[in-house]
C-alpha cells in the first residue's frame, strides 16, 4: 500500500465516517437556434472525462478565431455549456494543476510557481525563481498528504485513468501515488524536448514509459490518444471510470505535425504560428477520438466530458491582453481559459455562462456529479458548478489569484471588477466585462468599488498566503 494512501486512510479512520462523507461523497444563454438531440438520461453513474490541455489559450479555438481549425471543439462546444468566463487562480503549470486536483488555491500549499526539480535533490522541498523580486518559496511537489478528487471518487466506486502531463512531483509523487489506479505517458517534465520520437530527455523519463510501443516519426499527442482511446475500447470493469487526459500540447516547443504544419504554411502563416495553429489541430483531432472512442464502446450518453486549459497561450491572446509571457499573466489572457462540459441529459446544448468561475471548482463538481450528492467539503476553496450545469445560479463570491515569478503577483474579481496588484505597489482596476483587453484602467476614478477590492485583497493575503520563516532553502 503506498504511502498517501497509509497516511489518508489513517486520517479518515481518525475523523471517522463523518469525513468521508462530508469531505468527499458530499463533499446560461442560448447561442444560436439548432436543433440537437438531447440524449437520454440513464440511472448509471456516468463516467466521466476530462481533457486538460497545457498552454491553450482562450482565444486560440476555431469559433472565436478563424485562424484555427477545431472542428471537433466547434461541434462540441454546440453540444454543451461553454464557461465564457473561466479562470486559473495561478496560471501556471504546476500550480494550475494542484488546484484542479484539490479544489484548493495553490498559493494556499505554498506553490506560487511551477516545480523546479533538483536533479541533486529530488526530494528538495522548495525552490527559488531568481529574478522573483521578493524570492518567494514555491513546492517542488504536491503534499502526498493532500486528498485528491481521484482519491474521493475511489471512495464512490470508480476507476480513474491517468494519461500525459502530471508536473506535480517525481517518481514516488506520481498519479498512482495520488490515487489514480494507473497512468500512462507521466514524467517528470513540464514538456517534452520535442514532440516528434523520441520525446523526453532520458533524465525526465526515468521509467522510459514510451521506450517500447513507438517510434521514430510518432507524434507525441497522437501517441497519448492512442493510449486514452485504447482504454476506452478495452475497458471492461463493472465500476464507471474517470480519465483524466493532460496532454503536454500546446505547450512549447512549438512542433506542429508535419501534415497539418504544411497546410498552414501553405495558408500564409509563419515560423512558430504555423507550428502552433498545427498543434491546436492535432489536439483538436485528439477530442475528436476520444469522442468517437466513447461513441463506439456505446457509453457517451452516460459520460461527462469537460474540456479545460491551465493557462493562457505563450502567443497573442486577442482580443485579451496579456497571456504566458510577458509580465501580465493575471491580464484576462494569461487567466482567462477554454472551459466547456457536457453532461448529457443535464447540461443544454449550445449554451453559454458568464459566471465567473475558476478550476478549483472542478472539484466539488465531480464530488458531487460521483456522489448524487453535495459536497460539504470544508477544506477545499472551490464550489460546485453543478447549480450552473443545471441553468441555475451561483451565490456571487470574490475570485483571487496569486503568482510569483516578477512585479505583477496578485489579484482579485468581484462580478465585472478585477483589481490586480504589483509588488511595486501599483494597483490597475479594469470592468472586464465591459473592456475585455483591459485598456481602460479604472484606478483613481472614485469608484467605491476599489477601495473594497483592495481590502478584500489585502484581508484575503493576509489568510492564505503562507509566512515562510526558517525555512533553509538553497
Amino acid at each position: 500500500m503506498k504511502r498517501a494512501y497509509i497516511y489518508k486512510n489513517s486520517l479518515l479512520a481518525v475523523m471517522g465516517f463523518v469525513f468521508v462523507f462530508t469531505a468527499c461523497k458530499n463533499k446560461p444563454k442560448q447561442t444560436e437556434n439548432i436543433v440537437v438531440k438531447q440524449p437520454e438520461i440513464t440511472s448509471k453513474k456516468p463516467n466521466i472525462v476530462l481533457l486538460f490541455v497545457d498552454d491553450y489559450g482562450w482565444s486560440d479555438i476555431g469559433y472565436r478565431n478563424q485562424t484555427f481549425t477545431t472542428p471537433n471543439l466547434d461541434k462540441f462546444k454546440k453540444e454543451s455549456l461553454d464557461f465564457t468566463r473561466a479562470y486559473i487562480p495561478t496560471p501556471t503549470c504546476s500550480p494550475s494543476r494542484l488546484s484542479l486536483l484539490t479544489g484548493k488555491e495553490a498559493i494556499r500549499l505554498g506553490m506560487p510557481r511551477h516545480i523546479s526539480l533538483n536533479k541533486d535533490n529530488p526530494e528538495a522541498e522548495y525552490n527559488l525563481w531568481p529574478t522573483d523580486p521578493v524570492q518567494m518559496p514555491s513546492r517542488n511537489y504536491l503534499p502526498l498528504k493532500e486528498i485528491t478528487y481521484a482519491e474521493c471518487l475511489k471512495e464512490f466506486g470508480y476507476y480513474n485513468m491517468f494519461i500525459g502531463k502530471w508536473h506535480l512531483g517525481h517518481p514516488g509523487r506520481y498519479p498512482k501515488d495520488q490515487g489514480f489506479d494507473a497512468e500512462y505517458g507521466t514524467t517528470n517534465a513540464g514538456h517534452p524536448k520535442s514532440y516528434y520520437y523520441p520525446f523526453f530527455k532520458a533524465e525526465d523519463d526515468p521509467r522510459g514509459f514510451l521506450k517500447s510501443g513507438v517510434k521514430k516519426g510518432d507524434y507525441l499527442t497522437d501517441v497519448l490518444t492512442d493510449g486514452a482511446v485504447n482504454f476506452i475500447k478495452e475497458y471492461d470493469k463493472d465500476q464507471p471510470f474517470m480519465l483524466s487526459f493532460w496532454y503536454y500540447s500546446v505547450h512549447g516547443p512549438s512542433i506542429g505535425r508535419k501534415d497539418l504544419l504544411k497546410k498552414y504554411q501553405d495558408a500564409g502563416l509563419k515560423g512558430k504560428y504555423a507550428h502552433h495553429a498545427a498543434m491546436v489541430e492535432a489536439m483538436d483531432e485528439s477530442v475528436g477520438r476520444v469522442r468517437k472512442a466513447l461513441e463506439d464502446k456505446g457509453i457517451a450518453n452516460n459520460t461527462v466530458i469537460i474540456v479545460l486549459s491551465d493557462q493562457g497561450g505563450a502567443y497573442t491572446n486577442a482580443p485579451l491582453s496579456g497571456g504566458k509571457k510577458g509580465g501580465n499573466t493575471l491580464g484576462e489572457g494569461g487567466a482567462r481559459v477554454p472551459l466547456l462540459i457536457n453532461y448529457p441529459g443535464v447540461t443544454k446544448a449550445n449554451t453559454e455562462t458568464n459566471v465567473p468561475v475558476q478550476s478549483i471548482d472542478i472539484y466539488p463538481t465531480l464530488i458531487e456529479i460521483a456522489s448524487g450528492k453535495k459536497c460539504e467539503d470544508t477544506q477545499i476553496n472551490g464550489v460546485s458548478l453543478l447549480p450552473v450545469l443545471k441553468g441555475e445560479t451561483l451565490e456571487k463570491r470574490n475570485l483571487y489569484f496569486f503568482r510569483s515569478y516578477e512585479d505583477q503577483y496578485a489579484a482579485v474579481m468581484a462580478g465585472d471588477y478585477k483589481l490586480i496588484k504589483y509588488h511595486s505597489g501599483t494597483y490597475q482596476l479594469f470592468n472586464v466585462a465591459k473592456d475585455i483587453s483591459e485598456q481602460d484602467d479604472l484606478m483613481g476614478k472614485g469608484l467605491q468599488i476599489e477601495e473594497e477590492l483592495k481590502n478584500d485583497l489585502a484581508n484575503w493575503e493576509k489568510e492564505a498566503v503562507p509566512v515562510y520563516a526558517n525555512l533553509n532553502i538553497k
